[in-house]
Order: C-alpha cells, then sequence, then structure tokens
C-alpha cells in the first residue's frame, strides 16, 4: 500500500485490475506444434494518485480499463513463449517504468499477481497431439513485486495439489482432555489439498536467470519434489505420523534440494475419509470398518500451515 498523511489520519492506498483472463497461443514456425496457455491477470500499482481520493481530482490515476489492455498488448509482444513468471516480471517492469513523462502519474511499485489454468497436452497412442490439451488439477500461481528502484521480489506456487494415501499413516499420542474423542491410530488413510508458495533470493532485475525455461522447470522441479516426498518409494511409501511431520519433511526436502529457493510455505489441510459401521437392532454388523468402507469428507478439516526460511548469515 502507497502510505500518505492526510489531515492528520494515516491513509495507505493501492489500485487495480483484478480477473484479467488472457489465453495466448504460440504457434511453431517449423511445424505444426502449438503450445497455450490461459492466465487470470490481476495489478495493482502503488502511485501518488492521493489527489482522486481527497480532491476529486483524477489527473493523476492509471485507468484500469488501460492495465486491462496494457495485459493483451504485452501479451502479443510476446512472439516466443514465456513464463508466466516472466511475464509477470515484464508488466511490473512496464508499470513502474511507463510513466516518467513530466505530468504522468509517478508509478512506486508494481505488484503482478498470476494463476495458470492447467491445461495439458493431450497423447493421443502414446504420442504427444500437436494441438489439443485437456484441463488438469493443480494450478501453477506467482506474484511479482517490483519496485521502481529495480527492487524485485518473486514469489511462485501451486494450488489445489491434491495427495491421498490408503496407507502408512497414523496419528497418536496427542494431547488428550475431556472432550477427545479421537482414538490412536497407527493405520489411517491421510489426504489433503496443498497449497505451496515458495520464494526465490533474487532482490533486483539483474539477479533474474537468464535461461528462459528457468522458472517453469523450478516449478515442476518444486511440485515433483513436493509428491516424491509425502509418497515415499513406489514399493512401501513412507510413514506419517502426522500431518504436520510430512509437511516438514515436504519443506525441507525443497530447501535442501534446491540452494536458489529462500522460503517456501505450505497450507496442508487434514481432509478427513471417516470409517463407516453401520448397525441396527436387528444386524449389529450391517458394515464393519475393516480398513475399507469409508465416507469421504470435506468439511470441518483440519488446518495445518508453516513456513520454513533459510537463516540469513550474519554480516
Amino acid at each position: 500500500m502507497a502510505s500518505e498523511k492526510v489531515d492528520g489520519f494515516a491513509f495507505e492506498h493501492r489500485h487495480g485490475k483484478a480477473r484479467v483472463r488472457l489465453g495466448r497461443v504460440w504457434r511453431s514456425l517449423s511445424g505444426g506444434r502449438h503450445n497455450f496457455v490461459e492466465w487470470t491477470v490481476g495489478i495493482n500499482l502503488l502511485s501518488n494518485c492521493l489527489a482522486a481520493y481527497v480532491r476529486d481530482d483524477n489527473s493523476n490515476i492509471v485507468a484500469t480499463d488501460s492495465m486491462k489492455n496494457t495485459v493483451y498488448a504485452k501479451a502479443k509482444e510476446c512472439t516466443q513463449q514465456i513464463s508466466m513468471e516472466e511475464f509477470a516480471i515484464l508488466l511490473a517492469k512496464h508499470f513502474t517504468s511507463f510513466y516518467e513523462q513530466e505530468g504522468q502519474p509517478e508509478v512506486t511499485t508494481a505488484i503482478i499477481t498470476i494463476v495458470e489454468k492447467p491445461w495439458e497436452r493431450v497423447y493421443v497412442d502414446g504420442q504427444p497431439h500437436d494441438h489439443g490439451f485437456k484441463l488438469g488439477s493443480e494450478a501453477h500461481t506467482t506474484e511479482v513485486i517490483v519496485e521502481k528502484s529495480g527492487a524485485l521480489c518473486v514469489t511462485s506456487g501451486i494450488q489445489g495439489l491434491a495427495l491421498l494415501k490408503t496407507t502408512q499413516s497414523g496419528f497418536e499420542k496427542f494431547v488428550r482432555d475431556k472432550y477427545t474423542a479421537l482414538p490412536d491410530t497407527q493405520e489411517r488413510m491421510v489426504a489433503t489439498e496443498v497449497t505451496a508458495s515458495w520464494k526465490y533470493p533474487f532482490e533486483s532485475l539483474s539477479g533474474i536467470p537468464l535461461q528462459p525455461s528457468y522458472f517453469t522447470e523450478r516449478y515442476l522441479d518444486v511440485k515433483k519434489v513436493l509428491v516424491e516426498t509425502f509418497f515415499g518409494p513406489s514399493r512401501g511409501g513412507v510413514y506419517s505420523p502426522s500431518v504436520q511431520n510430512t509437511l516438514y519433511q515436504m519443506a525441507t526436502t525443497v530447501l535442501n534440494r534446491f540452494p536458489d529457493i529462500s522460503s517456501i510455505q505450505l497450507k496442508m489441510p487434514n481432509i478427513h475419509f471417516l470409517p463407516v459401521n453401520i448397525s441396527s437392532k436387528d444386524n449389529p454388523a450391517i458394515v464393519k470398518f475393516d480398513n475399507d468402507v469409508y465416507l469421504p469428507t470435506s468439511e470441518p478439516h483440519g488446518s495445518i500451515e508453516a513456513t520454513l526460511s533459510r537463516m540469513r548469515a550474519k554480516m
């Protein structure tokens, strides 16, 4: 938020455009292969438009309709496929540098968020289709903050990564009080829908890696590590004593594997599959649970989240 003093009050403000939906196709010049993305873009600008709030003066406001149009114009200019992190950086750089002429508003900071709809290439007879796509599950996300000075903060993430194990999970020796009804167990189903976000250490525009596929490859790498750590080896898996412990193992594995990630936040709700037991006066075992029949639920659910960050070395 831009923070200013007005009439003895502290006043913070920002404005922008939300949910700008964009589809972009890149067509190969050498053949029939197409690449496609669908992004939902959000823009927020911190600028010197205080007069619009306090004096009815719109002369320093960048119209949000102009922001929307800029998204499509910049997408058109991207003749080569780029990652959504790169596109967010491109937009943020534009908004913090474009309005520099005399009489134009000063945009001090641009905050760009993008969520990518998970379209995946279709395979037909084991071969990738040139121009066919199907909708997947989890979404790739990013937030980029660029200041006029060139200071930079890039965060990438995942939304809706649904994971489930039918065994190799338990929960026991927890606090018991007069309201506790949950029994200890070393055998249960565990399911979650992971929301992850991780920050890169780049602090300026000059620090961004030059390789064009860097952000996309790192996203795929992190997702692979999160999934593999949750499940463990394909034969036998790995035991989870709690969602909390599994979350910590996933976070530490990411930071240990990727030195170019400075911190990671994980949100992992414990989505319950309840054992089904059904009885009646005449039949005490219509359904007797034997780790086989469950009632899937979505709420209420356990709420577990944590952030793991590298310790900065003291100078």
